[in-house]
């Protein structure tokens, strides 16, 4: 948009108006979510066989596990595991590193 003003010396000056940014049009389908979020990416591969591998730093006890299991179920700060003897873990995103999988995985980017 272009917009004119009157300069003190009697000419008449333009100025370009910046548009107002508009957002990008998002589908309905992902409205309100980021696709590529992990706990998304594990809930669009929910009941797949994985291998997770976690750290728990400044643990002298235990500071690393690793546990091959199931999705059951991922939420924005953790992630349910059954491995498959059907023995159930919850654990918490902070302390996931990665996750290896033996099949194609979805994702949506």
């Amino acid at each position: 948009m272009v917009q004119y003003y009157w300069h003190p010396g009697g000419f008449p000056q333009q100025q370009q108006m910046q548009q107002p940014m508009t957002p990008p049009q998002i589908p309905a389908a992902i409205r309100g979510q980021e696709e590529s979020y992990i706990e998304n990416i594990l809930r669009a591969n929910k009941g797949k066989l994985g291998t997770f591998y976690f750290t728990f730093e400044n643990n002298r006890e235990r500071n690393n596990f690793v546990v091959t299991g199931y999705i059951e179920a991922a939420g924005r700060d953790h992630v349910i595991i059954s491995d498959p003897n059907g023995k159930r873990y919850l654990m918490l995103m902070i302390y996931l590193d990665y996750v290896t999988f033996d099949e194609e995985i979805n994702y949506y980017a």
